[in-house]
């Protein structure tokens, strides 16, 4: 018990391997000059919303990552199978999840919501990283929770996003069309109290 709560320390004090990983990743893809965005939980933890994770998001161009691993692969980094998109840090035992561009979050299936360009959608923050912006981010969270019965943690980031941005129903505006209905469910179930 004790060892389980020194690592949530670690992670929100970011000083965890997931955090050394990131770090890692983003030093690497800036030396070879690679367009990216950090996704998934570690943005949302970016946006206000703090939440362990277990792995890295990363959104690429598939040329990104192609150039990716023709430098890094077996240097500190490796395939998690042969062929496969994503991969490991060696060094931290960490997972890399990559979302490619022009791809469909959820079910994979096509939808008006894609993994967009990250030089389109970077925004720096204070750590110096470029996270997807909070617009897109909860784009992604609605369209992979929509579509996917398996992916109801989306859902829920979506909701303790809004909560903790105070964003209003009118955000829903700014969204893609097709997530726009249950961007208003999720704003309508952020506003409920929890009372323990």
């Amino acid at each position: 018990m004790l060892e389980i709560a020194k690592r949530v320390d670690e992670f929100f004090m970011e000083l965890s391997p997931v955090h050394d990983t990131m770090r890692r990743l983003s030093a690497a893809l800036r030396e070879i000059e690679v367009p990216f965005a950090i996704a998934g939980a570690m943005a949302a933890n970016a946006h206000g919303h703090k939440r362990t994770t277990a792995d890295v998001d990363v959104l690429l161009h598939p040329e990104g990552l192609a150039a990716f691993k023709k430098r890094w692969s077996g240097l500190g980094w490796i395939d998690l199978f042969e062929g496969s998109k994503g991969f490991r840090d060696t060094r931290n035992n960490v997972k890399v999840d990559v979302l490619l561009t022009g791809q469909f979050p959820g079910d994979g299936r096509p939808k008006p919501v894609v993994f967009p360009a990250p030089e389109l959608v970077a925004e720096e923050r204070t750590d110096g990283l470029p996270y997807i912006n909070l617009v897109s981010l909860l784009e992604l969270k609605l369209a992979s929770g929509m579509t996917a019965a398996h992916r109801p943690r989306d859902l829920d980031d979506v909701i303790q996003l809004i909560r903790a941005n105070r964003l209003p129903r009118e955000h829903a505006d700014k969204l893609n069309p097709f997530v726009r209905e249950k961007y208003g469910e999720m704003w309508s179930a952020a506003q409920i109290e929890e009372d323990y």
